[in-house]
């Protein structure tokens, strides 16, 4: 997956994650992408930094919750805008409610660890009990799960997660 600076004719920015460039391409020509601010379809890849791996051999993890087979999981294609063009008041609400959706994730699943891959298909495919559960895996993984029809969803970085 390949993760793009994106921007509008408006200079709304925003990303999208594309299973490579010709894939971003498709769709761009294709009309499929659009801003997620003012709705435009004139996207264009931005300037971005390389995304640099470490030497010293650490996974880069993401923590994903299981969803319930009851509830539909949604992994949108382009991302919403960065924060700073959303007002002040709204901003705020939403990452208080973002908050109180981390919460009660954490108070009523559980905590699996690095074997969250291992223990949700154990989940889907009816090996264990169904639960809610989190944990961490890989960009790799989460997408491998994705493809076999599991339904996961990423754990919202929240201002105070990045201090």
């Amino acid at each position: 997956m390949i993760k793009y600076a994106l921007g509008c004719q408006k200079n709304h920015e925003f990303e999208g994650w594309f299973a490579s460039s010709d894939e971003f391409t498709r769709l761009n020509e294709a009309g499929l992408l659009d801003c997620p601010v003012c709705g435009s379809k004139k996207v264009q890849k931005l300037l971005m930094a390389p995304s640099v791996k470490s030497t010293k051999g650490k996974e880069n993890m993401v923590s994903t919750p299981s969803v319930p087979s009851s509830m539909p999981a949604a992994i949108p294609a382009v991302t919403a805008p960065a924060m700073p063009q959303i007002p002040a008041e709204i901003k705020e609400q939403f990452i208080s409610q973002l908050r109180e959706l981390k919460k009660h994730v954490l108070a009523n699943s559980e905590n699996v660890g690095a074997k969250f891959g291992e223990e949700v298909r154990k989940i889907h495919y009816g090996e264990a009990e169904e639960r809610g559960i989190y944990g961490s895996t890989s960009p790799e993984e989460a997408v491998e799960l994705l493809d076999e029809g599991i339904s996961i969803l990423p754990m919202p970085d929240l201002p105070e997660d990045k201090n």
